[in-house]
């Protein structure tokens, strides 16, 4: 601890993070004060562990072993403060016995005057030695806190008292656990699953599937519902992990508060939180619900509680009398009760909700609109017009050759109206991220970069085109070459990035079935490319087989293109169905229509 600041850092990094344990290193001095680790419970109220000492009394300067010992505990800390003034800072200071398993630490202005862990090994007895100040009290209790797992901890376990030789001992007794028992609260079993009766008439629901029973296994639910100065908070939904619900005053994570259940060991934790950005949520020390219950049965877990609309001494806690997003999550939970990042796109509703106003029964949606529209323009720009002009391009030139449209051939402008569609489609749908992030995501992969790059080759391509040379002049086969393969490269990188997009949390795409629709489509594309390409060789052996002049080679080539021009018609005509068929399978899974 050679900064004076290292070990505040580690405390906000460790808390901010949700890591392993609360302070997984022991560098705990934000915890000088209250003793109380950043662990989001209540304390345990009956202590397991004991403190001992080797002597009950001391003058200036003598050394008297302290020891920690108790079945097995992950971390620990260790204080001396003035028996008759528990809230005063520790005094005297201490020496390690086993470094590897304590470490010094500095509360206050005193060197060395707690002790704490190295890591979260499992240990069964700490020693250190306390050293007594020229200044010290009459009277010196231990005290420490005894984190046996993450949720589970004891704090300020009192210890002996010693004193200064003559000098009688402190009356009444004095118990160090009292400050931390108003922090927890009774918990309650529900016994049975909870109703919506009641919902938009007498209590504000959010409900997702829209009106469905929070009874059943596939509802999540979301209640609120004003009892004079209070609201009793209802929540459930299918999660064997956590549930958790966040106020906010807009539609990002950052600056909420948040409430959460989290299953641990088939035991489920109520508690509070303060959500930073996109960091895991920072759990509260102190606790302001009232009247806890839960259930877990069938993999649907069920909290509720109550809390106070208005509660101006707790930090971070929002008046529920006001206007707020509301936000729904879900996720995994670890042995310890440790939360991991929701595996899906948190619900949130699509405007600001006053949960103490007019009842109401709304839902909410797990793909913003603006992301919603993002992927279906894309979709019907890449998987639809693209598709089909190349195809029109590629395989309808002798066909319609000799039909016009505007003075220009048929096949032409077809192909030319298709691809001016895709990068007008293409251009306004890669806007709408960067409206709706306000700015650059990070959280995206490698899907942003490459949609840049298919943007650049989109505008790219028009604009190449635009300087085309004529039909017969010399860099012409130059200017063909460079149009398909940028074309080509761009239709490749799209279909790439529609990939890596789908898997998004922010689409909320069925998964795996976004997956298979796009491999169909793959699919669908190439076999009719492939279908076409053979088609076309056909008929060109078959005139190479009637006659071998070269002149009459191309004449029965156009003859025979034109013959087959029927069925590459009906081709085109069950393609085009295909791609309908993809497009409305992808906007039904969006919840476009």
């Amino acid at each position: 601890m050679k900064l004076p600041g290292f070990a505040v850092a580690v405390w906000m990094f460790v808390c901010f993070c949700a890591s392993v344990g609360g302070y997984p290193n022991g560098k705990v001095r934000e915890a000088c004060a209250s003793m109380i680790p950043c662990h989001g419970s209540s304390p345990q109220l009956s202590p397991e562990h004991t403190i001992t000492v080797n002597g009950t009394e001391f003058k200036p300067g003598d050394n008297i072993e302290v020891r920690l010992s108790g079945p097995d505990f992950e971390g620990f800390f260790i204080q001396a403060r003035d028996a008759e003034h528990l809230d005063s800072p520790a005094v005297g200071s201490f020496v390690l016995d086993d470094r590897r398993r304590s470490q010094l630490l500095t509360c206050g202005h005193t060197k060395n005057s707690a002790v704490s862990h190295t890591s979260k090994a499992k240990k069964k007895y700490i020693k250190v030695y306390w050293v007594a100040p020229g200044d010290a009290p009459k009277h010196v209790q231990f005290l420490a806190t005894v984190v046996k797992k993450y949720r589970t901890f004891w704090v300020k376990i009192p210890g002996p008292i010693v004193s200064q030789p003559d000098v009688m001992s402190p009356t009444p007794p004095l118990h160090a656990t009292s400050e931390v028992m108003s922090t927890s609260y009774a918990v309650s079993y529900i016994s049975k699953p909870f109703s919506a009766l009641g919902c938009g008439s007498m209590k504000f629901c959010i409900r997702n599937p829209s009106n469905c029973d929070p009874g059943s296994a596939s509802c999540f639910f979301l209640s609120f519902q004003q009892e004079e100065s209070s609201v009793f908070i209802e929540m459930s939904g299918p999660s064997e992990g956590y549930l958790a619900f966040a106020l906010s005053h807009d539609q990002w994570m950052g600056g909420d508060d948040a409430y959460l259940c989290v299953n641990e060991d088939h035991h489920v934790h109520v508690s509070t939180a303060h959500l930073k950005e996109r960091s895991h949520p920072l759990l509260d020390s102190e606790n302001a619900l009232e009247d806890v219950s839960w259930r877990l049965v069938d993999g649907v877990l069920q909290c509720s509680f109550r809390r106070s609309i208005r509660l101006p001494t707790y930090k971070g806690r929002f008046n529920l009398d006001a206007n707020y997003y509301i936000f729904l999550a879900d996720g995994e939970a670890s042995e310890g009760g440790l939360i991991y990042k929701h595996h899906h796109q948190p619900l949130v509703t699509n405007g600001l909700y006053n949960v103490t106003g007019l009842p109401q029964d709304i839902g909410g949606s797990r793909s913003p609109r603006l992301i919603k529209a993002h992927g279906a323009l894309m979709f019907v720009a890449w998987i639809t017009s693209v598709s089909i002009g190349v195809i029109v391009a590629r395989f309808f030139k002798p066909v319609w050759s000799r039909s016009f449209l505007f003075g220009k051939e048929l096949w032409f402008q077809v192909h030319r109206m298709l691809m001016l569609t895709t990068v007008m489609l293409t251009s306004i749908s890669f806007v709408l991220p960067f409206i709706y992030r306000g700015g650059w995501s990070q959280q995206a992969g490698f899907h942003p970069y490459l949609g840049c790059t298919v943007m650049a080759l989109t505008v790219f391509q028009p604009l190449m085109a635009g300087f085309r040379p004529s039909r017969h002049a010399p860099r012409r086969q130059l200017f063909n070459w460079f149009h398909w393969s940028t074309g080509t490269t761009a239709r490749i990188l799209a279909v790439v990035t529609m990939f890596l997009g789908m898997d998004l949390p922010a689409l909320d795409l069925p998964d795996p079935w976004d997956t298979y629709t796009m491999i169909g489509f793959v699919a669908w594309h190439v076999g009719t490319d492939v279908l076409l390409e053979i088609h076309s060789y056909c008929l060109v052996r078959k005139v190479e087989v009637i006659e071998d002049d070269r002149v009459q080679i191309l004449q029965s080539l156009t003859s025979a293109e034109a013959e087959g021009h029927l069925f590459k018609q009906i081709v085109l005509t069950i393609y085009v169905c295909g791609n309908i068929v993809f497009l409305i399978a992808f906007l039904t899974a969006i919840n476009i229509i």
